[in-house]
Formats: structure tokens, sequence, C-alpha cells
């Protein structure tokens, strides 16, 4: 633990108070006659306060060596008989209780405040001794010795009681103190991880979202661009000796064109609201799921590559979640086969419904597109994934391409990215 700036200046002032504290305190005992003609000359006690309170700056520093310091300079004093007890007492709890709090070395700490305590204890019994064996001074007032429990006796142990106290309360407040800082540290370490982990999990969200925005863009401009692309190029094709049937294809190049347009419209009123949801009921995206999968088939029929759909199994109940992704990787998929398969090419959909999942197969004959995996590939992994299943995605062995998922539903799917 490092003592801050504000910390250092407040143990200055400490230091400056004791100091201050310690000179009223001599001249007033000097004056009270603390021990009569045997106290030591002023000049030995304005030193003693020095020694005494510019430690305790540095207290936070060097808490081992400003405990020693202060305790032997109070030993001092005592020995002494420097007019001054008050101010000592305080200087040497508060260097006490420093070591406890502040010593990075907890060894240290301990050794220190035992020997410290030890010997103010063995210092204390060898006066007492000393006291209670010496002559009786004929002069002064003392308390009696006679009798199993004297006054002397409850005077004696009234002041091991009251050292015991004084030491024990020092010793105990900065064990405490020193505990509190601790948990204080890990509390700020933990709120600073916390920070820095939401930190990393709004810039994971940010990341997060923005793949979504570039998946559903990609499927929703890819499927109908291409779409459109394979529709004006038929209608070019047979424009000059069947004007009617180009002009039949043209109107669906223009019926993809305003469904695109209207699927980006949905998509962009979505991303412009806080929590994702369009505001206006009237615009509100229509979410695509299995029952569209038809519509897909018939427009990739209509495009000129024969396509068919089957369904296998009794329907179950679907989460709309694995709808969606499973709507997306089907069209997908389709536009794939039309991109690649060539002008001979034909497809075949398979949405198979079993006890436990539910399965979607969309196969191609053709060509096998040359280059490397696109962002379309990338898009349909990534909604499997978010649908809890697996996909299949590569050539077939007997010509071709296979795209195949399998989503379980006797677990929750998974939440999309």
């Amino acid at each position: 633990m490092i003592a801050t700036p504000a910390q250092r200046r407040a143990d200055v002032v400490l230091a400056v108070v004791v100091l201050v504290g310690a000179l009223i305190s001599a001249v007033l005992s000097a004056i009270a006659g603390m021990y009569g003609d045997r106290q030591a000359a002023m000049p030995l006690t304005v030193a003693y306060a020095f020694v005494l309170a510019v430690p305790l700056a540095f207290r936070r520093r060097w808490p081992s060596i400003v405990a020693i310091i202060v305790s032997i300079a109070y030993f001092v004093a005592v020995t002494m008989q420097i007019p001054e007890l008050y101010a000592g007492n305080v200087a040497m709890f508060i260097a006490l209780y420093t070591v406890g709090a502040w010593s990075t070395n907890r060894r240290r700490a301990t050794i220190v405040r035992a020997a410290i305590i030890a010997g103010m204890f063995l210092w204390l019994t060898i006066v007492m001794l000393i006291d209670a064996t010496g002559p009786v001074p004929e002069t002064e007032e003392v308390f009696s010795r006679a009798g199993a429990f004297s006054p002397y006796i409850a005077y004696t142990l009234l002041t091991f009681l009251l050292n015991a106290l004084y030491f024990g309360g020092a010793y105990y407040f900065g064990e405490r103190s020193h505990q509190q800082m601790r948990e204080r540290a890990a509390l700020e370490e933990r709120t600073a991880e916390l920070e820095r982990e939401r930190e990393v999990t709004a810039a994971q969200a940010v990341a997060l979202d923005r793949v979504r925005i570039a998946r559903e863009l990609h499927d929703v401009v890819a499927h109908h661009v291409s779409l459109m692309g394979v529709q004006a190029g038929a209608a070019r094709a047979v424009m000059p000796k069947d004007p009617d049937h180009a002009r039949e294809i043209l109107e669906g190049v223009e019926s993809s064109a305003r469904q695109s347009l209207t699927e980006l419209r949905q998509l962009l009123a979505t991303l412009r609201t806080p929590d994702g949801t369009d505001p206006e009921p009237d615009t509100a995206p229509t979410t695509r799921g299995l029952d569209a999968v038809s519509d897909l088939v018939e427009a990739t029929r209509s495009a000129g590559m024969p396509t068919t759909f089957h369904v296998v199994g009794e329907e179950r109940e679907v989460p709309d979640l694995v709808q969606v992704n499973l709507y997306r990787i089907a069209q997908e998929a389709l536009t794939n086969a039309r991109r690649h398969g060539g002008p001979h090419a034909t497809a075949e959909v398979r949405l198979r419904y079993t006890g436990e999942s539910v399965e979607l197969e969309v196969s191609n004959t053709g060509r096998v597109g040359s280059g490397a995996p696109g962002l379309g590939q990338l898009g349909m992994r990534e909604r499997a994934g978010a649908s809890g299943g697996t996909i299949e995605i590569g050539p077939r062995s007997r010509g071709g391409y296979l795209v195949r998922i399998r989503v379980p539903l006797t677990s929750k799917a998974a939440a999309h990215v």
C-alpha cells in the first residue's frame, strides 16, 4: 500500500500537532513539578519532543522504523524523567497502530509490535519489582503495601490492565485497519475488472451487431440481386423470339426489386430503433420462416432453375429464431446454386422433421464454384451455430453441391448473434 500525497500531508500536520502538544505538555508538567527536583532540563525536553514528533511525518513510509524510534524515545524520556508523558503516549499508540495498518511485510509488523509490547511490559515489571522491594520513603505518601490484596497491589494490577488495553487497542485497530484497506483494494480491483469486462462486452456487442447487420444485408441483397441478374439475362435471351415471355420475366425482376427494397427498408427501420424493434406497427418486419421456403423454391423455379421441394415427416413447432435462420440458409444455398450451377443445373430442397430435430437439405446438380468460401458460407455457418445446430457444406461425390443443416429441437436454440 502506498500513501497518497494527501495522506503524506496529513502526516506532516499530525507531526506538527504532536510536537506542539508535547512542548505544551512538557512546560505544564515542568511547572506542575511532575518529577520534582529530579526532572530533566528543559533543553533535553525540547529535543525529546522533536525526536518524538518528527518521525510521525514519515509513519506510512517507514512504519516499523518510526515505531522503534518513538518507543525508544518514550522509554528514554521516562527513564531520564523528562516531564512529558501524555504526547508520548499518543505518539507511541499512533506508531504501533501504523505498523499494523501500513506495513506491507506482515511478519515484520508482527515481530516489531510484539518486541515493543514485550519490552514495555518487561520494563514495567522491572520498575514495579524495584519499587515494591525498595525502601519506603518516609517523606512521600505512598499506597500501603500490607495485605494480600493491598492498595499497592491493586494499583499495580490497574497499571498492567491499562497498559494491556493501551497496547492491545493499538495492535487490534492496526490489524483491523490493514484488513479493511486490503478489502477496499480488492473491491476497487474488482470494480476496475468489472469495468474492463463491461468495456470488452460492449465492444463484443458492437462487433456482433456489425456481424449480424452484415449477414442480414448480404442475405437480402445477394439473393435478390442474383435473382434479378438471372431473370434479366433470361429476358434478354428470349426477348427477340418471345417478347411476351420476356415481359413476364421482367415483371419478375421488378417484383424482386420491390421485395428487396421492402426487406432493406424493414431491416433499416429495425436497426434505427434502440431496442431493435420497429416502432411503427405498419412497417414491422415480416418474419420469414419455414412456411416461406416454398416461395423461395418458386422464385428459383421462375428464374429458370428447375427446383423441387419436399417436406418429410410430421410438421413440428420450431422456434422463430431457428425458422428465420433455416429460411436464410435455404435462400443463400439457392442463390449459390443459381450463381454457380450453370444453365442446366437443377436443385432440390428437402425439409425433414424427426422426433428430435428439424433438418433442411438443399442440393443442386451442375458445376461447383471454384472460388474460396465467401461471406455467404460464413453466414450460413454462423446461423447454424446461433440455432444450436450443425451444418454440412460442400461438393457431393456424384456431382453438384450440398448444404445440410440439422437443428435439435429437444433443447432451446442459442441466442442469436
